[in-house]
């Protein structure tokens, strides 16, 4: 009776009898030492961020290879993030789910590239990029629905366009934002007689003469934000903020570099012209957050 207690309770291969004829139920220690061995060690926190973040470097450089515009970069960058809000690196290679991303997103803002193109473009298996096609839309049909995700994205790339614009359309009614052209207009007329100063400096001249320099300086100005998105895509920011604050505070930074405009003129005008939803304290908070999230990304990387 009390062997069959023993084979009930521990199983026949566990069993050992001794001299004596007792029975003993040796404890697996090298058992569990070998399985203990033979399974991948899980990454740390910090240590799955920097892969994450190493890949999301990779994404950038392959859609630079590929010449794909920065909405197809950012769309990928975006579905990358969002499926790493669900799944470990442990669980999905990144390398294969960001060939994936991007596959993906040029199907969705239409710039259709096969994935023999692809795949072959950065000498990998394309057949990998549609096995987890099939794993990344059934995580969104799945989960990221039910999140409130959708396959369409929005970048900060045209909010970016449309203040540049804006700041345009402003500027003609109102050129008080504008103090550094101001100063280089004041310059080049001190270039000229006292005489010819007199006659240009009507309001009417003035204004035009300020808007063609504007208009040299204010392609600088959109490419320097323009990268500084990039810099922005490569953080949480955006799972966090929403395109037009990305935006501003792309531009916020680029304005900081050429310094063309007075920017929290230019944002308090924003403010006056619409009905937000925000004070400015709130706006200026944001664009602050959005600032230490990328210096942040920057100084760890």
């Amino acid at each position: 009776m009390l062997i069959m207690l023993y084979l009930v309770k521990y199983g026949t291969t566990r069993i050992e009898v001794d001299i004596d004829g007792s029975l003993s139920y040796p404890e697996p220690q090298n058992d569990a030492k070998a399985e203990k061995h033979s399974r991948t060690k899980p990454l740390k926190t910090e240590e799955e961020h920097l892969l994450r973040a190493f890949y999301e470097f990779k994404i950038q450089d392959v859609c630079d290879a590929f010449k794909f515009p920065r909405k197809i970069q950012a769309t990928a960058l975006l579905y990358f993030k969002r499926f790493y809000l669900l799944w470990s690196v442990m669980e999905h290679h990144p390398k294969l789910i960001m060939l994936t991303c991007i596959y993906t997103a040029c199907k969705a803002e239409e710039n259709h590239v096969s994935a023999e193109e692809l795949g072959k473009g950065i000498e990998q298996d394309h057949q990998m990029i549609l096995n987890n096609e099939m794993i990344v839309l059934q995580a969104w049909i799945h989960k990221y629905i039910s999140l409130g995700f959708d396959l369409i994205v929005y970048a900060p790339y045209r909010s970016i366009e449309g203040f540049i614009n804006d700041i345009e359309d402003s500027f003609q009614t109102n050129d008080g934002q504008l103090p550094m052209l101001k100063v280089l207009v004041s310059f080049l007329l001190c270039c000229y007689s006292v005489n010819l100063v007199e006659q240009i400096m009507s309001p009417i001249p003035l204004i035009c003469l300020l808007l063609i320099l504007y208009l040299l300086f204010s392609k600088d100005l959109q490419e320097t934000a323009k990268m500084e998105a990039d810099k922005t895509m490569l953080t949480e920011a955006p799972l966090l903020f929403p395109p037009g604050q990305l935006a501003l505070a792309a531009l916020r930074r680029s304005n900081k570099v050429h310094g063309i405009l007075d920017f929290e003129s230019y944002l308090g005008s924003i403010l006056s012209r619409q009905h937000p939803t925000h004070s400015d304290s709130e706006l200026a908070a944001s664009l602050n957050a959005i600032d230490s999230v990328v210096m942040y990304i920057h100084v760890s990387i």
